[in-house]
């Protein structure tokens, strides 16, 4: 999908994925402190006003001005935009001008070598001891799991991604899949969860 379709989704629905931090986020990220954070394809935010509120400095990136939009008005409801950098960008290219201790890329679903372009960038990013966190949608959800891109395509594996930092100086820290339970449906979603440190 570009930036034209995903315009027309932001604009047809409520909160396309709700306001709530995802809890793959919440539950790596809890225990970090502070600091300078890069929220990659943020959407509608709800990822990046979460760790506004933990006190982190964060720089928001997507490519839909809807998203970013209606971003701007979660963060005005929750009161805590002004920690928050909203910046429209392609994830593949985005290069931010000050280093980061956080980059997230939370279900950046693309074609491996615009997923790799993203997640090279996003590593690049991060100053010593910085973490990178990807959440995704695994290639094992789309015959096992619930919900998700139904492209093989635009899915992919902690082992992909392992190959996509080889090189970059991080180390790795968690790289598994890991079950989602999906309200009403009768098995979870399966999540990439992969987290790598820069060396301090």
């Amino acid at each position: 999908m570009n930036s034209a379709d995903w315009d027309e989704r932001y604009h047809t629905q409520e909160l396309v994925w709700g306001a709530a931090p995802n809890r793959w986020v919440e539950q790596e990220l809890s225990g970090l402190a502070p600091g300078r954070a890069l929220d990659v394809a943020c959407g509608e935010g709800r990822n990046a006003l979460w760790l506004a509120g933990l006190g982190w400095q964060v720089t928001a990136v997507d490519f839909s001005a809807a998203a970013l939009e209606k971003a701007r008005t979660l963060a005005s409801a929750q009161h805590t935009g002004s920690r928050v950098a909203w910046v429209q960008a392609d994830a593949t290219s985005y290069r931010p001008v000050t280093g980061m201790d956080l980059a997230l890329l939370c279900y950046l679903q693309l074609a491996a070598e615009q997923r790799r372009a993203a997640v090279r960038a996003a590593a690049a990013s991060l100053d010593p001891g910085g973490t990178l966190l990807v959440v995704a949608h695994d290639s094992a959800n789309l015959r096992n799991g619930t919900g998700g891109p139904q492209d093989a395509s635009v899915l992919y594996t902690a082992a992909d991604l392992t190959e996509d930092v080889d090189g970059a100086g991080l180390f790795i820290e968690r790289a598994d899949a890991v079950a989602r339970p999906v309200t009403g449906a009768e098995r979870p979603a399966i999540d990439v969860l992969f987290r790598a440190r820069r060396a301090a």
